[in-house]
């Protein structure tokens, strides 16, 4: 069976852009334009509103994107069980993380996966942490690794891999708007420091969470989709950031960089591994979460 026209669906209808949806399933935008075409002419409606310059899901396009995910997850779980009788596993798994979490847990995550598994294709897609949740439960991924929510999503399934402490950085040069006395915090001495924060996720929210009790708004200099790019920004003498530890950890950047010490500290980030508790019913993706041992 052909599964192609539903994955070339899907691909546009994450991006509503033909030129990055063909290239993410490597054929030209003529042949992607002409497979939606013929699906809206089997389907006798437009999936797509489409012009010059925008892409836009209908609403039919809409009901039939459930269609098509539940059909293709349906196809995988079908076609893995066969195989799974075989003794052989094989197809592609695609796992959506930050740049420090590929480098910090992937290769002892895989490396005896791929020796056991050799048929199992991996997709390494790589972001903003922000975006790891929403990427998984809208079916875009298979898993992230990502921080543990607050409340986590009873669709969610997650097997912790480390816990690391957040901290705020700050240049090693002297200042005048770093606080002389981070371990006895002060709304006057917080108030004018120019703050490099992440625009969304566990760590804007611990983040936003320290000021409100320190009864200050905090003065944003910046707002970055991930981590890394707050250790570069602190380097460069902008202001104050806040990241976890196992980024600055694995940052060439931290030795330009020095860790105030803030109290009261800020939670700790727990990071793992994290599915839809549905998708474990595929042999495919069961395979790779049985392989994780929960720390």
């Amino acid at each position: 069976m052909d599964m192609r026209p539903l994955k070339h669906f899907l691909a546009l209808a994450e991006t509503l852009h033909f030129g990055r949806a063909s290239e993410a399933c490597h054929v030209s935008p003529s042949t992607l334009s002409r497979t939606i075409r013929q699906l809206e002419e089997s389907l006798g409606v437009r999936l797509f509103e489409r012009d010059n310059r925008h892409v836009v899901l209908t609403r039919q396009g809409r009901t039939f994107q459930g269609y098509a995910r539940d059909t293709l997850e349906e196809w995988e779980r079908l076609r893995q069980s066969l195989m799974s009788e075989a003794r052989t596993l094989t197809g592609e798994i695609s796992i959506y993380c930050s740049v420090t979490a590929s480098y910090s847990f992937l290769y002892e995550l895989l490396s005896e996966f791929r020796t056991r598994h050799p048929g199992i294709e991996l997709k390494l897609h790589t972001g903003d942490p922000a975006q790891s949740l929403p990427r998984v439960l809208a079916g875009n991924e298979d898993m992230a690794i990502t921080p543990r929510p607050r409340q986590a999503p009873d669709a969610l399934a997650f097997k912790s891999l480390t816990r690391s402490p957040l901290v705020f950085i700050a240049p090693h040069e002297a200042h005048d708007w770093i606080p002389p006395t981070p371990e006895s915090p002060s709304a006057e001495q917080w108030r004018e420091v120019p703050m490099i924060l992440s625009e969304a996720g566990l760590s804007r929210q611990y983040s936003d969470t320290w000021f409100r009790a320190l009864g200050v708004a905090p003065r944003i200099y910046a707002q970055v989709a991930g981590h890394e790019a707050i250790v570069s920004m602190v380097g460069l003498g902008f202001g104050v950031g806040v990241v976890p530890r196992i980024v600055l950890d694995t940052s060439p950047l931290a030795e330009r960089v020095r860790i105030l010490p803030v109290k009261p500290e800020l939670p700790h980030y727990d990071v793992g591994l994290c599915v839809l508790e549905r998708r474990l019913k595929s042999p495919l993706i069961a395979a790779l979460w049985d392989e994780v041992a929960e720390r």
